[in-house]
């Protein structure tokens, strides 16, 4: 078993194992309720591949720094060892990130080959009181139940996006095992998928590996877990989707909070880069580019981007990414980088999201739509300009569409994207002609209602995380 810390874990309310699936839009949220968990006084083994855990070790050192709260000497990093002899997947590709489409099945054929290591040197050495895992492994579950420990869903989705896609692939119908099975409707005509979408979504969720689709893995999973499924999520926001979901998995769902990392610190921390262009912005004038970490858009797509960024005449930060190294300026459109002089940074890879959505000169957020980047927008009060890429991104901007927090850059009948579709959208939400005028139309409206959101994040304080805790205390001693 590897371990990056060697604190004591006795003397806890609870020991928790925690395993996500490989991939970063999974692991922060992980990262982020065990965070939550240590402050309840639970001690936390978070298991990931050894190249996951590199990053994670880095971030848990920044949070430490910044918050002065010892998370290190209650979160232990557990090395899981994949496989190493499979085609094209050395060990530093044990990750989604920037990982090739075409390896994903591969990756998680590897991942299941782990569970004899993950069973022996992990599970039964550490002896957890319960194991909180992803929807993609339904063999951690099974393992854990083989040892008698109580095994908890945690899905890091929406639950929108989950209840919409339990019924497009399963249909309106009740799965409560005590209840005859019986019709009954999606609570909205806002969440719907476009034709392209839905043929994307069925190629991707219909493959297999070991013999299993992902939708497989999801209801396995969600089958397997003890009592109730943990969700990031809370009811102001998805109540309805909450009850529906509980009522087609037959599971209660309990909803663990926004897990948004608390940032108040972001706007004392000395500049840097970014901070240092943004101050020279004026108040809500700049929109914020990215499309997260685990998909690279294509040429087209860049393209027309770019060139939307450059229409709406407004200052931009892009954070783009390519699957091989190469220069920014062959990337991007032939003269763009000189066309908008100061008006745009382009960075390259990454840069630190938080941090510039708290930045009172960002006034718009053109973001894929992962559930995390969704939650970090509202959290900052800043609107969202939607353009979903892939997986659950369609469903994620229609409820911000739904909620009123944002507007979706809309694609042709193909799933195009056009330049002028997204600098109409860029301007609708940070052009300064929308600024002035009646408060109650247009993006005023977004404004008010996305600050309204955030307001009601940051108040909410630690109530879900308390009943979550008390459940699983509950679990362990119904086990006992």
């Amino acid at each position: 078993m590897g371990s990056r810390s060697t604190s004591s874990d006795r003397g806890y309310r609870l020991r928790v194992l925690m395993l996500p699936w490989l991939a970063h839009g999974h692991i922060s949220p992980f990262l982020e309720l065990a965070k939550k968990l240590t402050r309840k006084d639970c001690f936390v083994y978070l298991c990931s591949s050894p190249v996951n855990l590199s990053s994670i070790e880095h971030q848990l050192h920044e949070y430490q720094k910044d918050d002065q709260f010892d998370f290190a000497s209650r979160i232990r990093l557990v090395e899981l060892h994949l496989p190493d002899h499979l085609p094209d997947l050395p060990p530093g590709r044990h990750t989604t990130k920037s990982l090739p489409t075409h390896l994903m099945p591969t990756l998680k054929h590897a991942f299941d080959l782990s569970r004899p290591s993950f069973s022996t040197n992990i599970l039964a050495a550490l002896k957890p009181d319960v194991l909180i895992y992803d929807f993609i492994q339904p063999w951690a579950p099974a393992t854990a139940s083989e040892m008698g420990i109580p095994a908890v869903l945690f899905l890091t989705t929406a639950a929108s996006s989950s209840a919409f896609f339990s019924h497009f692939f399963r249909g309106s119908t009740s799965t409560e095992p005590d209840k005859e099975a019986r019709y009954f409707p999606f609570p909205s005509d806002a969440i719907y998928l476009e034709e392209h979408e839905a043929r994307k979504i069925g190629t991707r969720f219909g493959g297999r590996s070991n013999g299993l689709t992902d939708e497989d893995r999801f209801y396995q999973c969600s089958d397997a877990s003890t009592g109730f499924i943990a969700i990031k999520t809370f009811r102001e926001l998805e109540s309805k989707y909450i009850d529906y979901l509980s009522r087609a998995l037959g599971k209660e769902m309990v909803p663990v909070g926004p897990l948004v990392q608390d940032s108040q610190y972001f706007r004392v921390r000395p500049p840097c880069e970014f901070t240092s262009w943004l101050d020279g912005k004026e108040k809500g004038s700049t929109v914020f580019v990215s499309f997260g970490t685990e998909y690279f858009m294509s040429e087209e797509e860049i393209e027309e981007v770019g060139l939307g960024l450059e229409l709406s005449g407004v200052h931009f930060v892009w954070v783009i990414r390519f699957p091989d190294r190469r220069d920014v300026r062959e990337a991007l459109p032939s003269g763009f980088l000189e066309r908008v002089g100061g008006r745009g940074l382009v960075v390259e890879g990454w840069a630190p999201q938080g941090r510039i959505l708290a930045h009172p000169s960002v006034g718009g957020f053109l973001s894929h739509c992962g559930w995390s980047s969704v939650l970090e927008g509202m959290w900052f009060g800043v609107p969202l300009i939607a353009l979903p890429l892939q997986l659950d991104q369609p469903i994620n901007a229609r409820l911000v569409v739904e909620l009123g927090v944002g507007v979706e850059v809309k694609r042709t009948e193909r799933g195009e994207v056009r330049r002028g579709e997204v600098a109409r959208r860029i301007r609708e939400v940070v052009g300064a002609a929308e600024k002035v005028g009646d408060p109650h139309r247009g993006v005023n409206v977004i404004r008010a209602k996305v600050k309204q959101m955030s307001g009601k994040m940051r108040g909410k304080g630690d109530e879900e995380i308390d009943v979550f805790v008390k459940k699983l205390i509950d679990l362990c001693h119904n086990k006992a």
